[in-house]
């Protein structure tokens, strides 16, 4: 018994592509394993993580979730879409300037909420941010070089200059060092 198979025309990070694939497969997997933009993660394909975050239509979607036949004609984004021409997104460049990103796996589908979230509001709260994060995931760094990288690229996306992130995310804190006695 042979799958059933549907053919349908999406566009991805600005191209066009013609992909065939089962029609029961999400997005996820058409845009691994058909078009190869490896970017967009496995995590625990249920919807609970957010590794798996891609936009479409500008929105955040967990493209686990997402039947890949339910997405012709609708504008699709993913990690791979995010540098403008060779340059890379403020975000990217916010996120490894402050190692951000530690195994870097979550990293695709938060990269993608927050950007999501500037498009809609350029100026957000930390709250706002937590909020907009609230689907995404991370085992590794414990948010706060992840909140402040998008404080910080929010912040040059404006245009305001004068922001910087605390001393303590580029360099770490302070170490206090004991004076040996003389005595």
């Amino acid at each position: 018994m042979s799958e059933e198979r549907t053919t349908r025309a999406f566009q991805v990070n600005g191209e066009d592509h013609h992909v065939s694939f089962s029609v029961h497969h999400s997005l996820l997997e058409v845009l691994r394993e058909e078009l190869g933009l490896t970017g967009t993660k496995h995590g625990c394909e249920l919807g609970e993580c957010g590794t798996c975050t891609v936009l479409i239509d500008g929105k955040p979607i967990l493209s686990c979730l997402e039947l890949a036949a339910e997405c012709e004609g609708r504008q699709i984004e993913t990690v791979e879409g995010m540098m403008q021409g060779n340059e890379l997104h403020p975000l990217q460049d916010c996120f490894a300037d402050l190692g951000a990103a530690q195994c870097g796996y979550c990293t695709p589908g938060i990269l993608l909420a927050a950007q999501a979230l500037l498009a809609e509001n350029p100026s957000p709260t930390r709250d706002q941010i937590v909020s907009a994060l609230s689907g995404n995931l991370c085992r590794c760094t414990g948010y706060h070089k992840i909140l402040e990288a998008i404080e910080w690229a929010a912040a040059r996306m404006r245009g305001d200059e004068k922001y910087r992130p605390p001393e303590s995310a580029i360099y770490g804190d302070p170490v206090e060092v004991e004076k040996a006695s003389d005595g």
